[in-house]
């Protein structure tokens, strides 16, 4: 039975009340609308019904959604944080990338991502004067069949060791995060620092919302990528540090067992300048893209 036939199936069974809301739509040009708002009204009004919604609770609930969006500007997004620690996130992602041999696991992008990011020269440093243990990571970006990807545009961004990312910080410049673009091999190299487990943001309702539901807000340790170009899939993942306590109750659901890495202990290296490194880790990871789907 297809979506749209399940739902006229379901109309007939629906109150009075939903039924009338459910055929304020029929007359929607656009298929594919029609068929999400009419889903959407009798899920949602469902929902009210299983839980005997009372009026406070729906004021409350209002006054939670605008206070989610107030909370929203240029360098937070308290939306996406509310669809990540509701599991929403992920499955959207589940639903929309299956993947396959030589390709990468996806997971969320998190409410920090603010493009554009400086493109920056492979080798270099983004921790600037950040405080951690020195991080040399070594990437490369391949198809599925592990041809090398050149030119491709690679994001990278994360939190420093004290758990805050640099856009939550007022003043703060470009830290943590860069563009890179792969070499005619698919490789990128950057160094960075070890990242640290971390509190998503509890100073706005998502925050209150954990608490009140007795939930802890911590994300394990990890590095965000981002990775594209034209005819392939965008990829967005992370990599996530092997040991961490939270791997297996991450906030906002974001953990795949593909996704979790050991760095390695190296005594001494130097940087593409020839800069001397004394003791640090040393991160090498594949990433594989998925092309894109051919045009209908």
């Amino acid at each position: 039975m297809t979506a749209r036939v399940s739902a006229m199936a379901d109309h007939e069974a629906l109150n009075p009340l939903t039924r009338q809301v459910v055929a304020s739509f029929e007359a929607a040009p656009d298929p594919r609308l029609r068929q999400v708002m009419q889903s959407l009204v009798m899920h949602l009004h469902a929902f009210a019904e299983d839980v005997q919604l009372t009026m406070s609770e729906w004021e409350a609930a209002i006054g939670f959604l605008t206070q989610t969006g107030q909370k929203c500007d240029d360098k937070r997004q308290e939306f996406i944080l509310l669809s990540d620690t509701l599991g929403l996130s992920m499955l959207v992602d589940a639903i929309n990338h299956k993947t396959t041999g030589g390709v990468t696991e996806t997971t969320v992008l998190g409410p920090f991502y603010v493009p554009p990011l400086a493109e920056t020269p492979s080798g270099s440093d983004i921790a600037g004067d950040t405080e951690g243990t020195p991080l040399h990571v070594v990437a490369q970006v391949t198809s599925p069949d592990g041809a090398p990807v050149a030119d491709a545009w690679v994001d990278v961004w994360q939190a420093d060791d004290d758990g805050y990312y640099d856009v939550q910080k007022p003043g703060q410049t470009e830290n943590l995060r860069a563009r890179f673009r792969t070499d005619a091999e698919g490789r990128v190299s950057f160094w960075s620092i070890v990242p640290t487990s971390y509190p998503i943001p509890t100073d706005g309702p998502v925050g209150r919302m954990l608490g009140a539901v007795g939930r802890h807000p911590y994300r394990p340790a990890h590095v965000h990528f981002m990775i594209g170009k034209d005819g392939y899939e965008t990829l967005v993942t992370h990599l996530f540090m092997a040991g961490d306590a939270y791997l297996h109750s991450d906030a906002v659901f974001g953990v795949k067992d593909e996704l979790i890495v050991t760095p390695l202990d190296v005594a001494e290296g130097a940087t593409e300048a020839g800069d001397r490194v004394g003791p640090h880790k040393r991160l090498d990871y594949v990433f594989g893209l998925r092309p894109s789907a051919p045009a209908a």
